[in-house]
């Protein structure tokens, strides 16, 4: 089913009960849009000599449409259409920008409505309607219920803009400049991110040497054969060891682009120990492992930690609308006013957006009860794949997980496979050895099953596990 061109996309859906965006909760799985007649425009793409505009002026850095060579024309939920009236289930979620799934009516009817009403739409710092409700509710619901007192600040509106705040104001904060981060690391793609990532092709890309940071091994890089933190906690104790110390440890609880490694609970508890032995502040990276995609909405709050200063974007907007924050304790907010700042901070559509998501998913346990349901269902599916397959093992946590393969190339191989079949997957790791599986969190039952059962049939062709010998 495709939503009809000439469909009244101000309101697609049934108008939500309440004043403003100050919205009654609604169920959290988006049903399917309304059935109707795909258009001509859909179904019938012109056939034309005329060369891609696409191809003749777009920058050869492009990625995802190479990968994926559709042209993507409507969404709704955990699903797209193309051009062509193709129909694709999402299991990329925009790289985690949209885990409550594509124009869902929660966050979408009041965008429109406040985009109709004559509300300020850009206001750096400025203070707005927007901006404090987006305050009180992130307050209210997220930062008290889990004990958490952090002050926020909007660094601007992508990931890289957060975490290269976490960064310079680590610095600041501890007069100390180098960073530790870890292997097989991602932070994003300026050059203070780039410096504590791990991955060498992004790293080349700066074109300048990256420095004042360090790699340390993630958690079971020496796959369990050396004390995890033993290089760390003697050089940082020895004073004749050469090694500076950092003025903070960057980490992700789970590794999004470097494989769908995921640490454990007591590696992290092990790590924020070690950190504040040392005086040494902690910055957790959640811009794509937080808001819900782990299964509770930091994805810290397992391990029981509290970083010093965490990282958000990509969902924290709830609707796929650029959005960051840098959260710190209160006593780390030593910025002189306009010490950092950007043009898009205030981003106030994206405030008010966040500002539903939050109310409907994370007012009560009832979303992530649910959550837990499909993360079970998920891993429950991909155990049985793996016993099905050869050289193949789970990776991640929660909604954020892979497929690892000994064979390098049977990841790639099974992302173009389900392109084909119609399914959005990508792959993760140095070698794009893992197929990364990221359906949003709202995801029915149903289209997880159907995504699951092309993924399947994709391993199955690639990678079937040996007949057992005959006896």
């Amino acid at each position: 089913m495709v939503p009809s061109k000439d469909a009244d996309w101000r309101l697609p859906y049934p108008k939500l009960i309440g004043r403003g965006h100050r919205l009654k909760r609604l169920l959290t799985r988006q049903a399917h849009p309304p059935e109707v007649e795909r258009t001509q425009e859909m179904t019938d793409t012109p056939k034309t000599d005329k060369p891609d505009i696409f191809d003749t002026r777009e920058s050869e850095v492009r990625g995802y449409s190479r990968s994926w060579p559709a042209t993507f024309a409507k969404a709704y939920g955990a699903k797209q259409w193309g051009e062509d009236g193709k129909e694709f289930i999402d299991f990329f979620s925009g790289a985690g920008a949209l885990n409550y799934g594509h124009n869902n009516p929660v966050v979408m009817n009041p965008l429109v409505e406040y985009l109709q009403s004559g509300a300020v739409l850009h206001s750096l710092d400025m203070k707005t309607p927007a901006k404090r409700e987006f305050l009180e509710t992130f307050q209210d619901l997220i930062l008290k219920p889990r004990g958490l007192d952090y002050t926020v600040m909007f660094p601007g509106p992508t990931g890289t803009n957060t975490v290269e705040a976490a960064l310079k104001l680590a610095r600041k904060v501890t007069g100390r400049q180098h960073m530790l981060s870890f292997t097989n690391a991602f932070h994003g793609m300026t050059l203070g991110s780039l410096s504590v990532t791990g991955n060498s092709m992004k790293r080349e890309g700066a074109g300048i040497p990256l420095t004042n940071s360090s790699k340390i091994p993630y958690d079971d890089y020496f796959d369990g054969e050396t004390q995890d933190f033993l290089w760390l906690e003697k050089v940082l104790e020895d004073s004749g060891s050469g090694v500076d110390k950092p003025a903070a440890v960057i980490v992700e609880t789970v590794q999004g682009e470097g494989g769908l490694r995921a640490a454990r609970a007591e590696w992290l508890r092990e790590l924020s120990k070690l950190t504040k032995k040392h005086d040494i502040l902690l910055i957790v990276d959640d811009v794509q492992a937080g808001c819900g995609r782990t299964g509770s909405f930091f994805s810290f709050e397992d391990a029981g930690i509290e970083p010093d200063i965490v990282c958000l974007s990509k969902s924290i907007s709830g609707s796929g609308l650029p959005m960051a924050l840098t959260l710190f304790r209160p006593e780390l907010d030593v910025w002189e006013a306009g010490e950092h700042n950007g043009t898009f901070r205030g981003n106030n559509p994206a405030f008010v957006t966040a500002t539903a998501a939050i109310k409907n998913f994370w007012a009560d346990n009832t979303f992530q009860n649910e959550l837990a349901d499909t993360i079970a269902a998920l891993h429950q599916r991909l155990d049985s794949i793996v016993e099905k397959a050869e050289g193949a093992s789970i990776r991640g946590r929660g909604l954020l997980a892979g497929l690892h393969f000994e064979d390098d190339e049977v990841a790639g191989k099974v992302a173009a496979e389900a392109f084909d079949n119609g399914l959005l997957l990508e792959t993760s790791g140095p070698k794009d050895e893992v197929t990364k599986i990221m359906p949003p969190l709202t995801i029915s039952s149903h289209d997880l099953e159907q995504g699951l059962d092309i993924i399947e049939a994709a391993v199955l062709k690639f990678a079937p596990a040996a007949e057992p010998a005959a006896v």
